[in-house]
């Protein structure tokens, strides 16, 4: 009987699996891609303020948003990537009216409240309308085992201290106006197992648990969240050239301007979490979210081959991982 069972159970889970693969072929989950059009009413004037916009999906968010005629506030380390990015933003308020502020998520709380109260005051009579929480620290790929205490901190305080901190200096002002939208930029590796990220995992588990909560207890009052949990993107640099970390690798990624235009559809759409990925990452978010028992199963059958195709810079999307072999001790 239990080998019956077991039979049955693997036969369950890749019966669904098929299904997920041969009907689902969109980039993103169910609600997310029905919606298809940006509601341009809801960005249109609107005050966005983006961290993490010097590069990669926070720069896309920022060159979308500023077509969509939104009024810009620019966040990151680096000063002058931000102006970089300003030159390139054309719209309705771009780029003679966009704003850069400097910002690092790791400064304290002082610095953070200030920064808070310089972006409220930046646009005469209008405050932050949205706040994007794209600034993220993700280290390379390693075991549970090999990371450091040193390691945890660096990502926990960008990830989630930093990000949590700005949140509570901002939302006062949000609720004096009776509204404001948080969008945060979580990860797949926030809604399921990601062997080789046990950390970066942990922080975006962590911020889904904060922003969550956070809606639930204050969208009577008009704060509304957004959670954006995107799969494997592909990146490029300031060139327009894929990054080396992607280049002719064999993983399917969804191009950071879809990433970014499926994130706008989401906020405009006042949708509270939405999944951004190809397939076999979106199957098993459905998987671990709809079926747990078979979503854990699948995962632990991957997890060990998973973090030696990391080293190997190898596919560590690739439902192959589950047919490799293991090595003998």
């Amino acid at each position: 009987m239990g080998i019956l069972l077991s039979f049955l159970f693997f036969i369950s889970v890749f019966l669904f699996l098929f299904l997920l693969f041969k009907f689902v072929t969109a980039d993103g989950d169910f609600t997310l891609v029905s919606k298809k059009h940006v509601k341009r009413e809801e960005i249109e004037d609107k005050v966005v303020w983006i961290t993490g916009a010097s590069r990669g999906i926070g720069e896309i968010l920022a060159k979308q948003l500023a077509r969509l005629g939104a009024k810009l506030i620019l966040s990151a380390r680096n000063e002058a990537e931000l102006e970089r990015v300003k030159r390139q933003l054309t719209g309705k308020h771009a780029p003679d009216e966009v704003k850069i502020l400097p910002l690092d998520l790791t400064s304290g709380e002082d610095s953070l409240k200030a920064a808070v109260e310089k972006a409220e005051s930046i646009f005469p009579g209008s405050g932050v309308d949205y706040m994007i929480h794209n600034a993220a620290f993700e280290r390379p790929k390693t075991s549970a085992l090999d990371v450091t205490e040193d390691g945890v901190k660096a990502t926990f305080t960008v990830n989630v201290l930093g990000t949590i901190s700005l949140t509570r200096f901002l939302v006062p002002f949000m609720l004096k106006r009776g509204k404001g939208h948080f969008v945060v930029m979580s990860s797949a590796a926030g809604k399921t197992p990601a062997p080789g990220q046990a950390v970066y995992s942990a922080s975006k588990y962590a911020l889904n648990g904060y922003f969550h909560t956070l809606r639930s207890e204050l969208f009577q009052k008009g704060i509304k969240v957004t959670v954006v949990c995107p799969g494997p993107i592909e990146t490029s640099n300031n060139s327009g050239v894929k990054t080396s970390e992607n280049r002719g690798s064999p993983e399917k990624r969804v191009l950071s301007e879809r990433c970014a235009e499926l994130t706008i559809v989401a906020a405009s759409h006042g949708l509270k979490e939405v999944w951004i990925s190809n397939q076999p990452v979106l199957a098993v978010m459905y998987l671990v979210q709809y079926m747990p028992t078979m979503g854990y199963w699948l995962m632990d059958k991957i997890g060990g081959n998973r973090v030696e195709a990391a080293a190997q810079k190898g596919n560590t999307y690739s439902l192959s991982l589950l047919f490799a072999k293991k090595k003998a001790a």
